[in-house]
């Protein structure tokens, strides 16, 4: 219908009437129409049909006429009659609505006008627009510029107020600077009036300004002003350290570090008196440090126990010495010259805080000089790690300690030049040399290096003079005088023992040091003690107390090697081997005492062969007598070794080892002599009298469950 509206719309309303007209009689005219086609004309074409039936087959409708029998013409008259009757539906259709297309067309007609209206009303809206985009873009451009003119003025009124901030001089630090108490306030104003001085000093174009003209003056005078209160001030408070029995490092920590912005202020802007200050603080801590280990030293000094003198030697006959010399050293304290003991406990106290010389003054306690001596270095590392601490913190130079220990150094050192020379304790200086060390690890864990070439020069002091003490031992050793050491007694002697208690005692000190030259001194020492041990020996008239003397000693050095722990070492097994070797020709001594024609028969006739065509074979009655003599006494004869040997050793356990050692050789001994009977000829005559080998082994444990 709007198509049929399209085609009509320029049309008027009366030649739509005459058109409708038209219509009534082309209605008649077509119901006139035979639409019968001359089923002889030529025009028909069957080409394709086949392919469009085929196309057909399966088409609903078709099917459906096909079944029906319809024929094809009828059908389609049929359709087409259909269409003609629909036409004419839609015909009078649009004619009943005539009124309302003749309205739709109005009304698009209106909205043309409309339209067009609006079309002109937008054309001048865009051109408006258009003028509008203009404007803004150059109000844009404007605002960029105003934009970039207000951030140049902000950087401008920023550097301008850093500049007026940094070189006024506000009244309020005026007042503080001037007449103000030095506190945290007074500390923070300094720090203000640094960064102004640094300021003008620093910037070349504050140089050049016309400002600095009017300010500089007066932060010159606010510069010297504050230098000299906070002289006056910082000096106060070092002179306060000087007062007797003032507690340096709380002064320091509580109270100096508070302040030391003043040593900062003054290092930038008053070089001459940080100079002042720095000499001042050096001068009074050198002085007060130096007299405060004064004190203490001489407070240890009375607290001393002396341990040995320059006769107190290991080869040196000690029993007739005068009783006076040696008033100053209770008796007890003598074997503390050549063994460690007890004093061995002060390496595992190098870390315990140091004596306080009054309380233990008050108890009268002794202490030998190594105790003394690790004290002092305690209180000597704690000072230093303090101090070094402080001098870092407070003037930032960790040099300035050095100059301040000068004087606590050069008083320790005068202490211990006075103490050296005179110290014969080769224990208690190894036990120094250890302490020493003890110390250099400790400084280094916490890792302050201003005592290294200090304790490097006391180890290095150390080392010769117990080189020295050490040499006095060993040349006493070799220098011996043997009549005067010499004792008719078996048992081990008085040196021999002193030798071993002073090597256990430095073999213990060198188990976790492992120092070679002390080693190879210990050998030298060992070899003196050899050769004097067998000189001592060689005084005895007969051989078998010659080699009892010196199974005692070595078996006592052993057991006191062994006491010092199972570090003992080459010198140790020394002693073993020559104990072994010593104590098999004692037992050869102690059993040609009691069965001498057994053993001499055994050794030189036991091997041959009996039976062999000799010179000189051997016989029934050759052998009868040492059978009979050995069967009437060997019981006795063993009594008589336990005896003896029980007399003759120190050690019961050793004793008893030897006993043993020599009832198993007679034994092997006899029953060597049992199997050369057995060969002789007739020699089963003397089976009555052969004691078995049975009642020998029974005899042998009898003596050794006592063991």
């Amino acid at each position: 219908m709007a198509e049929v509206a399209s085609n009509k719309e320029g049309y008027s309303y009366q030649e739509y009437n005459d058109t409708q007209k038209n219509v009534f009689d082309l209605n008649t005219f077509v119901g006139d129409l035979n639409v019968e086609e001359d089923t002889n004309s030529d025009d028909i074409s069957l080409e394709g049909l086949q392919q469009e039936l085929e196309e057909c087959k399966n088409d609903d409708v078709v099917a459906n006429i096909l079944s029906k029998g319809t024929k094809l013409r009828e059908y389609t008259k049929g359709v087409e009659n259909n269409i003609r009757q629909v036409e004419l539906d839609s015909i009078q259709d649009y004619i009943q609505e005539s009124d309302n297309l003749v309205s739709l067309h109005d009304q698009i007609r209106d909205c043309d006008n409309i339209l067009s209206q609006m079309e002109t009303l937008l054309s001048g809206f865009q051109t408006e627009i258009g003028s509008i985009s203009s404007d803004i873009k150059i109000l844009q451009e404007k605002s960029m510029d105003m934009g970039l003119k207000l951030k140049n003025r902000k950087v401008a009124e920023s550097k301008l107020a850093n500049f007026v901030e940094d070189i006024i001089v506000p009244p309020r630090m005026v007042d503080i600077i001037i007449d103000g108490e030095v506190n945290d306030e007074y500390m923070r104003t300094l720090e203000i009036l640094s960064k102004k001085l640094k300021f003008v000093e620093v910037d070349q174009m504050v140089k050049m300004s016309k400002a600095l003209k009017d300010v500089q003056p007066e932060l010159e005078k606010l510069r010297q002003k504050a230098v000299s209160r906070v002289y006056d001030f910082i000096v106060q408070k070092l002179y306060a350290l000087r007062k007797p029995k003032t507690n340096i490092q709380i002064l320091q920590q509580n109270i100096l570090l508070k302040y030391k912005y003043i040593v900062t202020f003054l290092k930038e802007n008053g070089k001459e008196v940080y100079v002042e200050v720095r000499g001042a603080y050096i001068d009074t801590m050198n002085k007060v440090l130096g007299a405060h280990f004064r004190a203490y030293i001489q407070a240890l000094e009375k607290l001393q126990l002396d341990i040995a003198t320059s006769s107190d030697l290991i080869g040196v006959d000690t029993r007739n010495t005068s009783l006076f010399s040696r008033g100053r050293e209770p008796l007890k304290n003598r074997s503390a010259v050549f063994a460690l003991g007890e004093r061995s406990k002060i390496l595992k106290e190098v870390e315990e805080p140091a004596l306080i010389p009054h309380i233990a003054e008050a108890s009268s306690s002794k202490y030998p000089y190594e105790v003394l001596f690790r004290s002092l270095h305690k209180l000597l590392m704690d000072t230093a790690t303090s101090e070094y601490h402080f001098c870092g913190d407070f003037f930032g130079e960790e040099s300035i300690f050095y100059d301040i220990f000068a004087g606590p150094f050069a008083v320790i050192d005068e202490h211990f030049n006075s103490i050296l020379p005179n110290c014969y304790d080769a224990i208690g200086l190894m036990l120094m040399i250890r302490i020493i060390h003890q110390h250099q690890l400790i400084m280094s864990r916490r890792r302050i290096p201003c005592l290294d070439s200090y304790l490097d020069k006391i180890n290095i002091v150390l080392w010769p003079r117990f080189k020295m003490v050490f040499d006095m031992h060993l040349n006493s050793l070799r220098n011996a005088n043997v009549r005067t050491l010499w004792e008719d007694d078996i048992h081990p002697h008085y040196v021999m023992r002193r030798y071993a208690e002073f090597t256990a005692s430095l073999i213990h000190l060198n188990v976790e040091y492992g120092d070679g030259q002390l080693d190879l001194n210990l050998e030298r020492l060992r070899m003196a003690i050899d050769d004097l041990l067998i000189k001592l020996a060689k005084t005895f008239p007969k051989p078998k107390l010659q080699t009892v003397f010196l199974i005692n000693n070595y078996d006592m050095t052993i057991a006191v090697l062994k006491e010092a722990g199972p570090e003992g070492g080459k010198i140790q097994m020394h002693f073993e081997e020559l104990l072994k070797s010593n104590t098999a020709l004692f037992v050869e001594e102690l059993l040609l005492e009691h069965f001498n024609d057994l053993i001499k028969f055994v050794k030189t006739r036991a091997s041959e062969d009996p039976t062999a065509t000799t010179e000189k074979p051997i016989t029934v009655g050759e052998v009868e007598p040492l059978v009979k003599d050995f069967g009437s006494r060997w019981k006795v004869a063993i009594e008589l070794m336990h005896k003896d040997v029980i007399t003759s050793f120190s050690n019961f356990l050793c004793g008893m080892e030897i006993l043993r050692a020599a009832l198993t050789q007679l034994l092997l001994y006899y029953t060597r002599l049992s199997d050369c009977i057995k060969k002789i000829v007739g020699g089963s005559a003397l089976n009555k009298d052969l004691v078995s080998i049975s009642s020998i082994m029974y005899e042998i444990r009898k003596y050794s469950r006592t063991f």
